[in-house]
């Protein structure tokens, strides 16, 4: 499982501070005063994740942990004995749900006895993603999927799958700390302040500095690649793009566009206001040509090319599906899409 999408928003105009330098394995890799990068490997095709280490006077805290296995374990033991100079984890943020930033939360609360932060939303709906795990998948999800235009042996697929979120997820702590829009955090002596975006994930928590002119982005602001925003079954008829888009657009209206951005793939950089519109022009123009292609009537699963510059083959085609009723749901929510279903349970698209 990803949590990016494969179609590719350009980024030109933004400019890489480290000259794109990326940490090895299990090495710190300070980007301003105080706060440090460490990159973890992921086992999917986007390959790797971005975590960051504050300091805090006696200890440290910190933002994101990886999937839950073997070998990120294995690593972050290594950067625990050489890297923190002796100073114990003290406290933990995860900007969102999914398992290559909640992955071992669990973990360090355990092994830390420290509290895990993050958005309520998020916390609880991680929490009952894990439930499914050794669930058979339910009657609601597979007609889901057939509606969408799947054969039956994509809905095998799907069926096989089921569940898959929990095995990257180490148990969950069974309490949590809150993190809300505006919420401050005292960090290394600094103020972090709660910035909550809404699309890619129901509520994620980027972390805002002023003093230091630094966010920690997540997922929400990625430079080089669109973060995935999809429907699920469990919410067969939402319109999480539109909220992606309003996000993004608050965002370019609140902070500061001269930010350093520590996102959660790619490299460090600056063009936060840059990026922003790119992303939200990037979306529109997807819509648009969906749009011009729902001239005939289309199911989720033919309308690929209108969205991704890729050919999608069976490692992302879960995944480009859901984007895609992300913006035919979009395109409905506007007025300008209809949706209809026929005798066999397929669902077709059409200009309104």
């Amino acid at each position: 499982m990803s949590d990016i999408s494969q179609a590719t928003i350009e980024s030109t105009d933004l400019r890489y501070p480290l000259d794109k330098r990326v940490p090895e394995p299990a090495e710190m890799l300070e980007v301003a005063k105080g706060i440090w990068w460490v990159r973890m490997p992921l086992p999917f095709q986007l390959d790797h994740i971005n975590l960051w280490l504050l300091e805090d006077g006696e200890g440290w805290t910190v933002v994101d942990t990886g999937v839950a296995s073997d070998e990120v374990k294995a690593l972050w033991r290594e950067v625990f004995k050489t890297g923190l100079r002796g100073k114990p984890i003290t406290g933990l943020v995860v900007t969102h749900l999914h398992p290559d930033h909640v992955g071992l939360a669990g973990w360090f609360t355990r092994k830390w006895g420290i509290e895990l932060r993050m958005s309520r939303t998020d916390f609880l709906m991680c929490k009952t993603l894990v439930l499914d795990t050794g669930r058979d998948a339910p009657q609601e999800a597979l007609d889901f999927y057939r509606a969408a235009g799947f054969s039956e042996r994509g809905v095998e697929s799907y069926r096989k799958r089921f569940g898959g979120f929990g095995e990257r997820v180490s148990r969950m702590p069974d309490i949590f700390r809150r993190l809300r829009e505006g919420d401050e955090l005292k960090i290394g002596g600094r103020t972090w302040r709660a910035v909550v975006g809404s699309g890619h994930a129901p509520e994620h928590i980027c972390l805002y500095c002023e003093e230091a002119k630094i966010l920690i982005s997540g997922d929400q602001v990625l430079p080089r690649i669109s973060s995935n925003v999809s429907v699920h079954p469990t919410e067969a008829y939402e319109n999480p793009l539109e909220d992606w888009i309003d996000s993004c657009k608050r965002l370019r209206a609140t902070l500061p566009e001269d930010l350093l951005v520590l996102p959660a793939h790619n490299e460090p950089f600056y063009g936060l206001h840059t990026r922003l519109t790119q992303l939200i022009d990037g979306h529109e123009d997807g819509l648009a040509k969906l749009h011009a292609l729902l001239e005939t009537p289309k199911r989720a699963i033919d309308v690929f090319p209108a969205l991704f510059k890729r050919k999608i083959g069976p490692e992302v085609f879960f995944m480009a599906t859901g984007e895609s009723l992300a913006h035919l749901n979009c395109l409905i929510g506007r007025g300008l899409a209809t949706l209809s279903r026929d005798e066999k349970g397929v669902d077709w698209y059409r200009q309104a």
